[in-house]
């Protein structure tokens, strides 16, 4: 349950109260009925009904012909200016981890069955890795992707994979969900991710989790097989550890 704060003044307990519905109805990932949102927020229920019609009147929350809440398309460009954001924060941090260990660095978040890159630092080589910021790639092929899987317990897990499917992009690629959750509870033991050519033929990504984010985050470098080999893999995750910590600030 998401507890609202009982301080402050009245305008500000509304506003708090307002944030805590949207935060439940973001971690629940799907439409709630307000008998749910009662349950998951800890308000009284006529409390959510009128925090429901406030929010449907400025966008940020809609009300489904069953009657059931989802949130709404004010947020979208919020979201995406919060993103922006952050991405641009976290370019110096990415930009020095790039510079150490000579390939291209990437941030990324959980974006509904997708991950979503917001900073890119392109690696020092002239044969090296790009992907535009903003792009959304899978879940299940990629290093940054395996990392935010791994954050999440076992059935959110199942629930992502089914409703996005699990392509095989390569040979090596990984499609099978119960091979995928194996692979996430490596993942946890190692601390670390790693895409060998699942993703696409001759690159490798390695990854790992930025602690403490409100939305599963990781960061990660990639480059060709050929460069990123498995003895350098120790090194690689240190770096990322460390820069994994500073960003995590930016969440705070």
């Amino acid at each position: 349950m998401v507890r609202p704060s009982s301080t402050g003044s009245n305008g500000v307990q509304s506003i708090d109260r307002a944030f805590v519905l949207l935060d439940v109805l973001a971690r629940a990932g799907r439409s709630m009925a307000v008998n749910e949102l009662v349950a998951a927020s800890g308000l009284p229920q006529p409390t959510v009904h009128r925090l429901a019609r406030t929010l449907m009147e400025s966008g940020h929350v809609r009300q489904l012909s069953s009657r059931r809440y989802t949130l709404g398309p004010r947020l979208i460009s919020l979201g995406e200016g919060a993103a922006r954001m952050l991405g641009a924060r976290a370019q110096p941090d990415l930009a020095l981890l790039a510079d150490e260990v000579g390939e291209t660095t990437k941030l990324g978040l959980l974006d509904g069955e997708r991950a979503v890159y917001v900073a890119q630092v392109p690696g020092r080589h002239s044969m090296r890795m790009f992907t535009e910021v903003g792009r959304r790639v899978y879940l299940h092929s990629t290093g940054i992707g395996k990392a935010i899987l791994a954050q999440l317990p076992a059935e959110s897990v199942r629930r992502t994979l089914l409703a996005a499917a699990t392509p095989r992009l390569t040979d090596r690629t990984l499609v099978d969900v119960e091979e995928i959750l194996d692979e996430l509870e490596k993942i946890r033991r190692t601390g670390h991710a790693d895409s060998d050519e699942e993703q696409e033929v001759g690159l490798r990504c390695i990854a790992v989790a930025v602690p403490g984010a409100p939305t599963p985050a990781a960061i990660s470098l990639s480059g060709p097989t050929y460069r990123l080999t498995p003895d350098i893999t120790d090194d690689a995750v240190r770096h990322l550890h460390s820069t994994a910590r500073r960003v995590s600030e930016y969440f705070a």
